[in-house]
This record gives C-alpha cells, structure tokens and sequence, in this order.
C-alpha cells in the first residue's frame, strides 16, 4: 500500500490508523505498542474451531474487552469466479455450488435463475421441476441451520446439541445422496430445470422424514431455549439493531431477528414460492439468542414448505412430468439412469441417439462438448439462502461461456457486522457474535 495513500488516509481520519493486511501483524504490533495505553492485540484464527472455516480476527484488548475487531479474509483461494470463465454454462454450476458448501443448492439456484433470465426461458421451466427445486432447497435450509446450530453449542461447550444437530443433518444428506448420488455440491440444479427426476420412493423417504423432524426440532428446542447457560452466553450479546442491519446490508436471520419479514422468497418470489403456504418468522431482541430463534422456526416453516411439494410432486398434474425443458439445445440430457457403472445415461437414452436419431446424437454432441449459447447481455437473480441474500450477477458476451460471473454472498457482507458486534463486549463474547452471523468462508474467498 503506497505512503500517499496512507498519509491520505491518516488525514481523513481522526485518530491512529492501522491498516491490516495479510502480512504486517509486526507493523501493527509495533504501532500499538508505541501507544501510551496498555493494549494486547492477539489473532484469533484463521486456524480457529470457532471461526467457520479461515477466517482471520485481529483484536485488540483492554483487559477482556474488545476495542476493536478487524476481519482479514482470503486465505481459501478458491478463484471459482474466475474458473467459471473458462467453463461452458452447464459446468458453471460444478464450481458455485462449491462456494457456501453448506447450502450447495441455493447456490446452483441463483446462477441457474440468472442464466435462465438471460436465456429468456424462465416462464418454460418445468413446473416439476421448479416444486423439486423449492423441495431440495428447504431440505438444505434445514441441514445448514442444523449445522449452524450445533456447530455454535459446541463452541459454547455444549457437545449434546452438537450431537443432536450433526445426527439430524446426516439425515437431509442421505435424501441428497439418494436423489442426486452425492453428499454435498450436486451440480443438481441446471439451467432449464433439474438433472434428473426424483428416483423411486423418494416421496415415502422424505414422508419419513417429516414424520421424525418436527420431534427432533422439538428436542434441540428443550435443549436449549430456557437453557440459563444458554441463555447467559445469547441473550443482549452481539447487539445489531433494524438500522445497523440496513447499514451493513445484512439479511436473512439476522435482519429478521431485529423485527423485519424481509424474506425473498415472499418479498421477490421464484420457484412458485408464492403458491406456498408459509410464515417468515421475527424477533425484536436484535441479539444472538434472537438469531438462534429465528432459525429454528424457519426449520419448521420449510418442513410445511416440504410437505406441501410432495403433495405437488405426487399428485396427478406434476407426476411423471418432464423436470427439463424441451428445448433440445439448452436442455441437458437429462435422461439419466443407474447403469451397471452406478451412474450414466439410460439405455434407453443411449439407443435413441446412437441408433435412431442423429439429430439428437447431435445435439447431445455439441451440449456436452460445447454448450449453448446465451445471448449478449446480464442478468441479476437472488435466492433467500439460509443466511440471507444470495444474488447471482451474470455477464455474457453471447457465447458459450460466462463472460463474468459474480455472486452477492451473504456471509461476506455479514463479516461488516464483525466490528459492529464485537467492539465493546467481552473477548468470550466474540465466539457466539461470529457463530450468530454463521459465516461460511467457501462463499467469502470465492
């Protein structure tokens, strides 16, 4: 950083400015040490448990109160912005849905909604396809506020919601792994609709899986809510009112536990989620313990949410409807079976292009190999992701490949609120600010 600019910077601010980079905690210690108060600046991260991934904190001390918090942030390396232009626009979807890794398919929902907006297809989307889509997405919105929620007892020291929280998450997984063949980032959601349809009983699995939820929601919940310890480490920790939240653009739980309903999903509609039957809950306390409230009545809004797309899903309009759009020349082949290899197209798939149809041999040829094309221009489309808005900003030059790809994450923009939160409260403190923003570094350093 150059001296003119730091003399500027000096000068447009009062006081002692310190400016932290990646490399000068030496420079910095020494500028605190010349200072005549007595001040401890220690690092906290980014090899931490209770910093969500490599998320660097520099502080510094009056005792065990915080005078100030300085995020430092970029040591994940991902480049997957930058990978996805050199990537055709189906195999976009390999990389953003590696970003916030704990909620891969908001992320695939927001570039596919983009490139469909830029397509001009968004109103021919299989509506099957869009119920699986709302299905899948509150299904990750219940495995990520699982793991939120465990992830922040154990770093209060509580191990059993821990525990509770991983077991309750292995189970939205085994439904991923039984849909879409894997764990985590899917590559499920694809412009113009979905991968593949909905195997054989996943709607018993997942009626299954409503009938054990709402108990083990219930069961976190006598953990926790009236917990004093619990509520001694949450309750007026981590202020951030209604203006701070507006400031900061903070969304998602943490704007809602300040009072406002502002959810996407009611505010913006996609997806058909205004055909949907449900609540955006709210709290008034501004606080962490608010925070933790409101993720775990959304947990039990996306279980309506569910519930009502199986009903969708199996019933006469949507059952055994195409979840791709027929348009050969931008919809995948999603024709897809589990062959004696455990994955691949169907044979039926097979034998139509290899034997009976060049056109189709064609066109399977150059989407795989080249993709489609998507007209010149850009496009913004956002999701309610479990921790707020997730916007997908899409460039394209008219051909095969993105020309610029950039996402509105959530987390990064929630790390503005670090210093809002932790400055003025205890050291201790500043595990359960960081945990109530519930940051996700795969979509900060992506």
């Amino acid at each position: 950083m150059s001296t003119a600019y730091d003399n500027a910077q000096e000068e447009a601010t009062e006081g002692k400015v310190y400016t932290v980079t990646g490399q000068d905690w030496d420079e910095l210690v020494a500028a605190v040490a010349g200072s005549d108060e007595e001040r401890l600046v220690i690092n906290m991260g980014p090899q931490h448990p209770s910093t969500h991934g490599v998320l660097r904190l520099v502080l510094t001390l009056d005792g065990e109160t915080v005078i100030e918090a300085r995020t430092v942030i970029g040591y994940l390396h991902t480049g997957i912005e930058k990978n996805m232009e050199f990537r055709t626009w189906t195999q976009g979807t390999t990389f953003v849905t590696r970003m916030d890794y704990l909620a891969p398919i908001f992320n695939e929902t927001a570039y596919c909604l983009a490139v469909e907006k830029l397509l001009g297809i968004t109103d021919r989307i299989p509506e099957r396809a869009d119920v699986i889509r709302v299905l899948m997405m509150e299904l990750n919105r219940i495995s990520s506020h699982m793991m939120a929620i465990a992830t922040f007892g154990m770093e209060l020291g509580a191990t059993t919601p821990f525990l509770f929280g991983i077991r309750e998450r292995e189970m939205v997984l085994d439904l991923f792994e039984y849909i879409t063949g894997l764990r985590m980032n899917m590559a499920y959601i694809r412009p113009g609709g979905v991968s593949v349809d909905l195997p054989a009983g996943t709607v018993d699995k997942i009626g299954e899986f409503l009938k054990i939820m709402p108990k083990r929601i219930y069961e976190m919940r006598k953990l926790l809510d009236a917990n004093p310890a619990y509520l001694r480490r949450t309750k007026d920790v981590a202020y951030l009112d209604l203006t701070g939240c507006m400031a900061l653009g903070v969304t998602g739980p943490i704007l809602r536990s300040a009072g406002l309903p502002w959810d996407l999903r009611k505010s913006q509609p996609y997806c058909g989620y205004e055909t949907y039957d449900f609540d955006v809950p709210t709290e008034k306390t501004c606080d962490v313990y608010g925070r933790y409230l409101v993720r775990m009545s959304e947990m039990e809004e996306s279980l309506k949410i569910i519930e009502q797309c199986l009903d969708r899903l199996a019933g006469p309009d949507l059952k055994g409807k195409p979840v791709m759009i027929e348009d050969k020349k931008i919809g995948w082949p999603a024709q897809l079976a589990l062959g004696p290899d455990g994955f691949g197209n169907s044979p039926d798939h097979i034998a139509h292009i290899m034997g009976t149809s060049m056109e189709a041999l064609i066109h399977h040829f150059k989407l795989v190999t080249e993709g489609f094309r998507v007209p010149a221009g850009q496009a913004y489309a956002a999701v309610e992701s479990p921790r707020g808005e997730l916007g997908a900003h899409v460039v394209s030059d008219g051909g095969t490949r993105p020309y610029r790809v950039h996402f509105r994450d959530p987390s990064f923009t929630h790390l503005q609120a670090v210093p809002a939160t932790c400055e003025g409260g205890m050291v201790a403190d500043v595990i359960s600010a960081v945990a109530s923003l519930d940051p996700i570094m795969g979509g900060v350093d992506r």
